[in-house]
């Protein structure tokens, strides 16, 4: 007897990131694939599908939606109803149906596919070194939209009519172009021009090719890219790239490589399959990666550092050009220091001009500015340095639905979060907040937030620091209605690192780093809390110790040496230092001066501030060109005691190979009214002891770092006794130091903790403004 078949009719909707990756196409396919008939549809929230048919096939349609959906889509909910069948004749796709108020999950900008790559690099192809060539799984997305649902017209690429060639490609729904929207060739879509400093056209009859020569002889050259200008020149030149650090006023700060392919990454750096994993992802961070020795890039990429910042192409602009100068390219941010990066042809020639000899442009306008994203694997986990392309705007998952709010960060490596839902849309890296271009730059995106997902806030949220241009941005804002709430920085910290990791009850967290203001209006930094996200209390900290000059000594943490030697240990001790001979007689007693009578030396219990005063303390770094630079660079002294105590082969690995040194300096915890205070004179007096002994920078500064991490393991311990808390949430800019943090990590590990750190969000002043967020979300 024959089965009969049931008939069915199922509408579904789709949530998350279903628009701009080969959604719809890969529908169209499954729906014909199982005879079933209806359409497909993108909303401003999701994608909707109704399908008629054979109730088993819906079923098997079902499950294939999830287990073979396209490699860039990321299904967060499915919602699914029955009804009574209808008589469709076919499978179709509609057309888009914006909604009112609702709102859509963006794709970030992706690396450059395999499929368009073959295509790239194949001269009997028609899209042969076309540098715009992109598919639904590839290429630009966030960068080039202005409002949803995802079409063309609300896109830069508006501006140019495909010919018939890209037009069938895009109306043939089993076509991987069908209904990409940046979809061009080299008839119909966007090019390239090679222009000179003052913006004269340089003739040629092939553009990329002439840019590459330029790069080749040691030339400087911005280039358009993703989300803004990358200044380019030979990383194998020693020449050019001091020609360009001198222009761009960048004298030590690492810079980032570009390489072609990973045959070329293995020739400049050890790596592990993590690693790999990782650089050849769809996302294509910069990956920060063990240098190897003999490689050919210039050691002025990164001075004194033992990682070296990497990249594979992730445009076809940079596979043409990678391919064509075979050279290790320095690609970093088009800007002066501190800029926000240039994005518009003009603003570049304006604002490059003097650090570029040519420019490589194009006539495809980029919407939002976006730097590139830099990560680390570290303990087997993939944690981002900054957070930007290829990663912003997918939001953070919440454990919790939350109101509107904007958080408005720090003003360090500034970000901002806006959350609704169950979401917090945590923007690409915005930058050190220090100048009006960056604050401009920091409105205009959050608008673009704020129109593309839907959001305004009912509340904002702020750093407790006054004069931080975000919390005066908070202000103004607030009087236009949404309510204030200021959040204690290291507050903030713990509660990024909570949300990264979906956490709800509360953690002892350990936030160290530079600067934040504290509850009693003291800089703090080197910080033992028990937190969740609604309050925290602090229960232990560093010492307060004076910072004489306050921004001058962070600038020349000499300054904070001197100040710490002078409180703890006297004036004697400090004579018999050799490192005070880089200061004046006349800067030596002012600095006595301020810290006697507490004029402008702000009391701080920052860990940033001790790694600093150490590094100058023991002749590594006394003036920094950059942030972090005295404590990098101590960090790096540790590599150099392993590689000399150690066989070189265990140098391949990272920082966990040297984690078995144990050796330490003593420290004092004392106890009052409550609060535990790590004392550090007797860890000082020791210091200066080892440099007497003539102990070498490096074994001083392994020493350190177990110092660090012990003091950390001993005072979790302690708080863990009195509260029977056993999770420990690590978080703070000096957490970015992977000794400090495997060292630190291990021990607490071996001491039974459960250890959170940070993976989608960055342990520095870039995570801020999610904690932010979410603090202000349970704010009575």
């Amino acid at each position: 007897m024959a089965k009969i078949k049931t008939l069915a009719l199922a509408h579904i909707s789709v949530f998350g990131v279903v628009q701009g990756v080969g959604f719809r196409p890969f529908v169209y396919g499954l729906a014909t694939k199982h005879n079933l008939k209806g359409w497909v549809c993108n909303t401003s929230e999701d994608v909707k599908i109704e399908i008629a048919g054979e109730a088993e096939a819906i079923e098997q349609f079902k499950l294939e939606l999830q287990t073979k959906a396209p490699p860039l889509a990321r299904i967060e909910s499915i919602a699914i109803s029955y009804h009574s069948p209808i008589g469709y004749k076919s499978f179709e796709i509609r057309s888009s149906i914006a909604e009112e108020g609702k709102y859509q999950l963006i794709s970030p900008d992706i690396a450059t596919c395999q499929a368009c790559l073959s295509e790239l690099l194949d001269p009997d192809n028609r899209r042969y070194r076309y540098p715009f060539t992109n598919c639904t799984n590839c290429g630009p997305r966030f960068t080039i939209i202005e409002d949803m649902p995802y079409d063309r017209p609300k896109t830069t690429m508006r501006y140019f009519q495909m010919c018939h060639q890209c037009q069938e490609e895009y109306d043939n729904p089993l076509d991987r172009r069908f209904h990409a929207q940046p979809n061009a060739c080299s008839k119909c879509g966007p090019k390239v021009e090679l222009v000179d400093a003052q913006g004269k056209p340089v003739a040629s009859p092939d553009t990329i090719a002439t840019a590459s020569q330029f790069l080749k002889e040691g030339k400087i050259v911005a280039i358009k890219g993703l989300g803004g200008f990358l200044l380019a020149c030979d990383a194998s030149n020693e020449t050019a790239v001091k020609t360009l650090r001198e222009r761009k006023k960048r004298w030590f700060k690492p810079l980032a490589i570009m390489v072609t392919n990973m045959e070329e990454v293995k020739r400049h750096c050890y790596v592990s399959p993590e690693e790999e994993k990782l650089l050849t992802s769809p996302q294509s961070p910069i990956v920060l990666m063990k240098w190897k020795d003999e490689s050919s890039v210039s050691r002025e990429i990164a001075p004194n550092l033992a990682y070296l910042g990497i990249m594979l192409p992730y445009t076809p602009l940079h596979h043409i050009l990678l391919r064509d100068t075979q050279l290790p390219l320095v690609m970093t941010s088009g800007n002066l220091s501190e800029e926000p990066i240039a994005k518009d042809n003009d603003e570049a020639l304006r604002r490059l001009k003097g650090i570029a000899d040519y420019f490589l442009i194009h006539n495809r306008d980029i919407y939002s500015r976006y730097d590139d994203s830099v990560a680390i694997v570290e303990r087997g986990t993939n944690q981002l340095v900054r957070r930007a392309r290829s990663y912003a705007p997918y939001p953070i998952t919440l454990p919790f639905k939350t109101k509107q709010v904007l958080g408005c960060g720090a003003e360090m490596k500034n970000t901002f979060c806006l959350t609704r839902d169950n979401y917090a849309f945590l923007s690409q890296h915005i930058g050190d907040m220090e100048n009006m271009e960056t604050l401009e730059h920091f409105g205009n995106t959050i608008s673009l937030y704020k129109r593309l997902f839907r959001i305004e806030p009912e509340i904002v949220a702020h750093d407790l620091h006054p004069d931080y241009l975000a919390t005066k941005y908070a202000q103004e804002l607030s009087k236009s209605g949404p309510k204030l709430i200021p959040v204690q920085h290291h507050h903030a910290h713990i509660a990024s690192c909570m949300a990264d990791n979906g956490l709800q009850s509360a953690v002892i967290g350990v936030a160290f780093d530079g600067t934040g203001m504290g509850a009693d209006e003291h800089i703090w930094g080197g910080e033992f809390l028990v937190a969740d996200c609604k309050s925290f209390s602090r229960l232990g900290h560093l010492e307060y110790l004076p910072l004489p000059g306050g921004d001058a000594a962070i600038k020349r943490p000499y300054r904070t040496a001197i100040g710490y030697i002078l409180s703890l240990l006297g004036e004697d001790a400090l004579r018999r230092l050799t490192f005070t001979e880089q200061v004046s007689e006349g800067e030596a007693e002012i600095i006595k001066r301020q810290i006697e009578r507490g004029l402008n030396s702000p009391l701080t219990s920052s860990m940033g501030r001790l790694f600093d005063a150490v590094s100058a303390l023991i002749g590594i770094r006394g003036k920094i060109d950059y942030e972090g630079q005295a404590a990098v660079e101590l960090e790096m002294a540790a590599y150099a005691c392993h590689c000399e105590e150690r066989d070189s082969s265990l140098t391949l690995g990272t920082s966990s190979a040297i984690s078995n040194d144990n050796e330490s300096y003593p420290y004092s915890i004392t106890k009052d009214r409550g609060m535990r205070v790590i004392t550090l004179r007797d860890l000082l007096q020791a210091i200066v002891e080892d440099l007497k002994q003539g102990s070498s920078k490096a074994r001083i500064s392994v020493k350190f770092h177990n110092t660090v991490a012990q003091m950390t393991n001993e005072m979790c311990q302690l708080i863990a006794d009195e509260t029977g808390i056993n999770q420990v949430a690590l978080s703070g800019g000096v957490f970015q130091n992977r000794l400090l943090l495997n060292k630190t990590a291990s021990l607490l590990e071996k001491s039974s903790f459960q250890v959170f750190t940070h993976k989608q969000v960055p342990c520095n002043d870039g995570g801020i403004s999610l904690g932010q967020a979410v603090i202000a979300n349970f704010a009575k």
